[in-house]
């Protein structure tokens, strides 16, 4: 049809016989089309104009565009194109989704917008999954993840085991492995089932520092409802890997507990840690069962978290360094100036003191370690004189509590635990006026210190750091005399011996390991602050600088690894 004065002539491309191809047209696309057809169409359904389907749910009804729906939900689109009774029908109930869910999530087919959170995640999930709103559970499984937590992430597993989100069920499971020292203090892993503790705690993934955590979880599950779950005992038994724990705590621990003397079984997996730990080490191989495998966790990405120092007063700057992209970020100061303070990572935390009122005693230069619960302040200088006493503190209750005394006074002490013992290395001691070459070790089950072989050299200051098994000494200083070299101490053998020098003298550094690589951090050389960090391969006895260094030269700062910041 035409409409009269409405005609023109258009102009013809000249011809040209040689030439088939006519001229291309330039395509547009107008990125508001889309966006404002819907808008107007929410417009319509809000004045209920143009509306062909009335969906019901529970006593809520909700206006809509079958074509509107069918374009955005594959469900919609099966229901009203198929031959179905609904595709003719002027109202359609929904069951299995509540009103308000099915209003959110038309609501979300005419805007795309949508809010997930703790209160309507558990009913828009399954809504959503329903009505084939893929975008929405998605949505709901990536709001879920970002809470996981050690109290809840067996509860998001269970619930995405439930609606088969298979990306989410297995992060959550990724989490309570990773976590799992954690989670096993918590209200879900003491409701689990038979068969989901037995996969926890089988699982070659679990991380742990160490198996203990293993036994104690389990024993924790059976007191729960022990009258239940008494009898489950043997076959859970059977996935903790009594070899990897140490003599002590077999001996004084696990014997000792009443759920293993009366349960021969269990009494078998004992007798079979005693006899691996029996063997020499050289030989322990010759026994290979599930037991006797090391977990292999997946680590999750790591930081170096460097707190406070002396750079050359004390300063209230954190670094961290990330190992992955080989670069040094600031994160938040310290609420106040910190140096010479002791510096531990427990239970998902980072606590830095050097004298905190919360202690028994002031103490600076103290030596700083985490053994079991426990964090043990060795040590250490209160303004007048050396210690000798030692404090425990546990998180649990919130409180320190004194434990034996070193034999020896000891400030500048470096400290680290292998195999469930604490030792402390060196350090100064003020009655003598001399630095230390003197080592102790701290048994916390019979609670007494014991002298174990001394160093070849003095050193007060000393990084102290541990790894696979054996414990370093690197550098400190006796009198003006600033070291570069490295010893390090073999429990089983109780031995000392020398490795490779460090590529400069440090003393008051800070140390971590990570990777089987031991890092020691800044310190001084006895007239200005480092900022340089060295890491020991004992592969090669090499020392390394690494490429970059801290923003600040620092001595006496705390050091610890940490789980990089999601």
């Amino acid at each position: 049809m035409e409409y009269a004065g409405s005609r023109k002539s258009s102009p013809q491309p000249p011809s040209d016989a040689g030439d088939d191809k006519g001229d291309s047209g330039v395509p547009t696309f107008n990125q508001t089309h889309m966006k404002n057809a819907f808008q107007l169409m929410n417009d319509l359904r809000s004045k209920k104009m143009l509306c062909d389907v009335l969906l019901v749910a529970e006593d809520i009804e909700v206006p809509a565009h079958k074509v509107v729906l069918a374009s955005c939900s594959p469900y919609f689109c099966a229901m009203f194109t198929a031959d179905m009774s609904e595709s003719k029908a002027q109202r359609v109930e929904i069951r299995d989704v509540d009103g308000q869910t099915l209003r959110r999530l038309v609501d979300y087919i005419y805007t795309a917008e949508i809010e997930v959170t703790e209160d309507n995640v558990q009913v828009l999930l399954p809504a959503a999954s329903l009505l084939q709103l893929t975008d929405v559970r998605h949505a709901c499984c990536h709001f879920l993840q970002a809470q996981l937590h050690s109290t809840n992430c067996l509860g998001i597993r269970a619930f995405a085991d439930l609606h088969a989100c298979t990306q989410l069920l297995n992060q959550a499971h990724a989490y309570a492995e990773q976590h799992f020292s954690e989670v096993m203090l918590g209200e879900e892993f003491l409701s689990l089932s038979l068969q989901q503790v037995s996969g926890l705690i089988s699982s070659d993934k679990l991380t742990v520092s160490t198996e203990e955590k293993v036994f104690e979880a389990m024993i924790s599950w059976i007191k729960h409802d022990k009258e239940v779950r008494l009898e489950h005992m043997p076959k859970l038994m059977e996935h903790v890997r009594l070899p990897l724990l140490s003599r002590d705590y077999l001996v004084q621990i696990v014997e000792e507990e009443a759920l293993i003397k009366n349960n021969n079984t269990c009494k078998d997996f004992l007798i079979e840690a005693m006899k691996y730990h029996l063997l020499p080490a050289d030989q322990r191989h010759l026994i290979k069962t599930d037991r006797t495998r090391p977990r292999t966790p997946i680590s999750l990405p790591k930081v170096m978290i460097v707190v406070g120092g002396q750079a050359p007063k004390a300063i209230r700057s954190v670094e961290c360094y990330d190992f992955q992209e080989d670069r040094w970020y600031q994160v938040a100061d310290l609420p106040s100036r910190r140096c010479r303070a002791g510096v531990v990572f427990m239970a998902g935390r980072v606590y830095a003191w050097s004298s905190v009122p919360s202690m028994q005693e002031r103490r600076s230069t103290l030596g700083a370690a985490v053994l079991g619960d426990l964090l043990y302040a060795v040590g250490g200088f209160d303004g007048s004189t050396g210690l000798s006493s030692v404090e425990a503190y546990s998180y649990k209750t919130n409180e320190w509590l004194f434990v034996a005394p070193m034999n020896t006074r000891r400030s500048s002490v470096g400290v680290g635990v292998v195999d469930g013992k604490l030792y402390a290395v060196g350090g100064y001691d003020g009655a003598s006026r001399q630095c230390l070459s003197t080592v102790e070790e701290f048994n916390p089950v019979s609670n007494q210190w014991e002298y174990v072989a001394e160093m070849g050299t003095r050193r007060s200051g000393a990084g102290v750091g541990v790894l696979s098994g054996q414990l370093y000494a690197a550098g400190g200083h006796d009198g003006p005399l600033v070291r570069k070299s490295v010893e390090v101490y073999d429990p089983p053998s109780n031995t000392w011996r020398q490795v490779s020098d460090m590529n400069m003298c440090r003393r008051n550094a800070g140390v971590c390991a990570i990777n089987g690589l031991l890092y020691v951090i800044g310190g001084d050389d006895g007239s200005c602050n480092l900022s340089s960090v060295e890491y020991y391969n004992p592969a090669t006895d090499k020392w390394s600088l690494i490429p970059t260094n801290m923003s600040n030269g620092r001595s006496y700062a705390g050091v610890s690894v940490i789980d990089k910041p999601l």
